[in-house]
């Protein structure tokens, strides 16, 4: 493996490090993330939050390393780490990578990496994650944790030749999926649309077949026993209780599996707390932990209680967590406690203070 550079985190920022030594064409190579100050940067970054390392080249890639210091979204216990392709491509770069801590020799070594999974990296700024790299309890409890700091080693082997196999020819370039542009195209342009809901005064029209392949509450309204008591007329499904920014925004997501793009006018965490909702309300997973991730962001003394009680609504753990680790830090709770919409919870939201009472009691 050659050396690819180092970055150093210190109390919480990225500073100014060592520059990559290795061949720039070089398929496997390892970078190093020096984290000093861990105590401040779990302090200071919350749930679903992270620091970046700065780019580094393998393979004729760019690369680079996230560190969550109390997890990504829904791991709050764990501290997490991720390896995220950092530039455009056309076509997928394919690669193994694992994470270590640079005093774990034996899972560094050429035949240790070749048997990992390979993954593709279609997309710049998107990537893999080790959600669960290290428990925060069993790191402090660690040999890896010195004077408040410890290094990750990040090993990446890039797969040449575009699949497991290295077969794919040199005179064919194969482009990356666009199946969701296709459908998104075809939802703009309503052509084949075979029904219509009503959200306030906006009519939105959609194909039943791609909603019930989507959403099991769907399939169930559109063909299944639900289509009998749902609200149709003869010209469109009424959709109470949502607002229409709501549900283009939900249909968006339906057709593209990307995460909606909300309008300037919005107001971001009201929005995402909405589209969380309508995504428990049609069973939209994926949808549903995308809003988690990005509400954990907006955890504030003035946001706690609404999102606490918005995560106990509508089942969301990883929310939940995100609140309680927030509430956790000293001075957090007493300031929560202050606001309005902290009696509002009490009554609302008993199990919630329970579940909190316990959590911070000695």
């Amino acid at each position: 493996m050659s050396f690819a550079g180092v970055s150093l985190i210190q109390d919480g920022r990225l500073w100014p490090s060592a520059s990559a030594s290795n061949d720039a064409g070089s398929a496997s190579g390892y970078h190093l993330l020096v984290v000093e100050g861990y105590s401040r940067s779990k302090a200071d970054f919350l749930n679903g939050n992270y620091i970046e390392s700065r780019s580094f080249r393998v393979g004729d890639y760019l690369w680079l390393l996230r560190y969550y210091p109390n997890g990504s979204s829904g791991n709050a216990g764990f501290i997490s780490a991720a390896l995220i392709l950092a530039q455009d491509v056309e076509v997928p770069a394919k690669a193994k990578y694992v994470f270590s801590f640079i005093d774990q020799a034996e899972k560094q070594g050429p035949s240790h990496i070749r048997k990992r999974e390979a993954y593709n990296f279609h997309t710049k700024t998107r990537g893999m994650c080790s959600s669960e790299f290290i428990r925060r309890e069993a790191l402090e409890n660690s040999e890896h944790l010195k004077n408040d700091g410890f290094t990750i080693r990040c090993d990446v082997l890039v797969i040449e030749g575009g699949d497991a196999k290295g077969t794919t020819s040199p005179f064919i370039t194969v482009p990356p999926p666009d199946m969701q542009r296709h459908f998104t195209d075809l939802l703009m342009a309503k052509e084949g649309t075979d029904v219509t809901f009503k959200v306030g005064t906006e009519a939105f029209a959609a194909h039943r077949c791609i909603l019930a392949a989507r959403s099991r509450v769907f399939k169930a309204e559109l063909f299944g026993p639900m289509k009998e008591g749902s609200m149709m007329t003869a010209d469109a499904i009424t959709v109470e209780d949502m607002d229409a920014r709501v549900f283009r925004a939900m249909l968006a997501f339906i057709y593209s599996d990307l995460e909606p793009e909300l309008g300037e006018e919005d107001d971001e965490d009201v929005m995402w707390q909405h589209l969380l909702g309508a995504a428990d309300r049609y069973d939209l997973q994926r949808l549903k932990l995308m809003c988690e991730d990005k509400l954990c962001r907006f955890i504030d003394v003035s946001t706690t209680t609404s999102i606490l009680a918005l995560a106990e609504r509508h089942s969301c753990d990883g929310l939940k967590k995100a609140c309680y680790d927030f509430l956790g830090a000293p001075g957090k709770l007493k300031a929560v406690a202050t606001t309005d919409g902290f009696d509002h919870l009490i009554t609302s939201c008993p199990s919630v203070m329970k579940e909190l009472i316990a959590m911070l009691a000695p």
